[in-house]
């Protein structure tokens, strides 16, 4: 039986390349600042990028850590800020000087809206969630289940055994070319911000050439 997703997750099935217009970023990213500082400062360019682009962040609606930093920056430069935010931490967590926040019962929804609601990704570094949230994304693009193209804003070399992993997956044949280039990896915002707007996104089914 083919499985049901939520009615927003983009439109299904794209055979034919889309070429995306970047009006809103979804951002995954640490729920905490970590001990590098050029992970925060990644965060506030990036945020700054968004800003004088003119693009929304879209971003799990957490106040603390590369999350809070990136909506906060975004927020104090004039730009708009989407959060979306599990039902379960919103109480302690949910940052509310933002344009708008949306509570979600879960975090499988929280996902999928924020997919729904981007035309890219990009993930600055993280932990276990920012992975997970990472991967599900690049699947759903590998399935078809929506058309969006991922950045990973490789701080001070903290995405290179990630990028290492894929070529090697490539290169061991379990992952085909066709879906590895649809992430994209650059240090610089700006850079990575351009290339996504010039990926062209093609649904290639993986189970056939």
């Amino acid at each position: 039986m083919r499985p049901e997703f939520p009615a927003r997750v983009g439109r299904f099935r794209v055979y034919g390349p889309v070429m995306p217009e970047l009006r809103s970023i979804a951002v995954f990213c640490a729920s905490s600042t970590g001990t590098n500082p050029l992970l925060e400062e990644a965060a506030v360019a990036l945020g700054e990028q968004l800003v004088e682009r003119g693009i929304r962040l879209v971003y799990g609606g957490g106040n603390a850590g590369l999350m809070g930093r990136i909506a906060t920056t975004v927020m104090a430069g004039g730009g708009e800020v989407l959060g979306i935010i599990p039902e379960h931490i919103s109480t302690e967590v949910a940052h509310v000087d933002i344009t708008e926040l949306r509570v979600v019962d879960s975090m499988h929804e929280r996902k999928a809206a924020m997919y729904a609601a981007a035309d890219a990704v990009i993930a600055l570094p993280g932990g276990f969630g920012t992975l997970e949230e990472l991967a599900e994304a690049l699947t759903w693009t590998q399935l078809g289940l929506h058309e969006l193209a991922v950045g990973l804003l490789d701080v001070d070399g903290f995405w290179a055994p990630l990028v290492a992993w894929m070529d090697r997956a490539v290169d061991d044949g379990v992952l085909k070319q066709k879906n590895r280039v649809v992430c994209l990896d650059g240090t610089d915002p700006a850079d990575l911000l351009d290339r996504l707007a010039a990926t062209e996104v093609r649904y290639a089914p993986k189970w056939r050439d």
